[in-house]
């Protein structure tokens, strides 16, 4: 991995547009030429962080997100901003599309449409022993084609098989959760997982 120079990393944090951040500065930022500069800050485990930085798993789970032929951004860079704090950071296209949140908060009855097509997406994800933590309408994306895609996914596992039965639970629940703590009430919650029960269905019956 490159280590950015100081002067570099300033022109990055001048010229680039904030689009996430917390009390630790900005997480990611759309620079001039389009391409989104995503920073990794280790809150606890440096060493680990040093050997194996958070910049080349978020990489490595694109290319592997690619290769089971599911929609993820195209890692430009993998990069050092300050190694001896493991502060590492990803130069990438951003995936076209717009998030699930934003679809179900403007256009609620195209997104309702949706609900079967998404039920089948994460329970593809389940049948491909994709374990997504963080599963939520932000980071789905509806591509312009009409299929999903998925960003935002440094805590993700890959499992030799399919999910468990209990793994599929825990994962669901990520995304209900999800739904609490944004106040989003009025999800169609029971829809979703009748369909999600469909494709179960019909994988047993195949």
């Amino acid at each position: 991995m490159r280590i950015v120079p100081a002067n570099e990393l300033q022109q990055w944090l001048e010229q680039g547009a904030v689009l996430e951040q917390d009390g630790r500065g900005p997480k990611v930022l759309r620079q001039p030429d389009g391409r989104l500069l995503k920073i990794f800050r280790p809150r606890r485990r440096l060493w680990f962080a040093r050997l194996r930085p958070a910049a080349q798993r978020f990489a490595s789970n694109a290319e592997r997100l690619s290769g089971c032929q599911i929609a993820a951004p195209e890692i430009s860079e993998c990069l050092w901003l300050d190694r001896d704090q493991a502060v590492s950071a990803c130069l990438y296209s951003p995936l076209p599309g717009r998030s699930l949140d934003q679809l179900y908060r403007q256009q609620r009855q195209e997104f309702d449409a949706l609900l079967p097509a998404l039920a089948e997406f994460i329970h593809d994800l389940h049948r491909r022993g994709i374990y997504f933590r963080s599963l939520h309408l932000g980071n789905i994306l509806q591509l312009p084609d009409g299929g999903f895609g998925l960003i935002d996914f440094l805590d993700m596992r890959f499992k030799r098989g399919p999910l468990s039965s209990r793994l599929a639970r825990r994962n669901l629940e990520h995304l209900r959760g999800y739904l609490r703590r944004n106040h989003i009430e009025d999800f169609p919650w029971q829809r979703l997982l009748q369909a999600y029960g469909q494709q179960l269905a019909a994988d047993t019956k195949g």
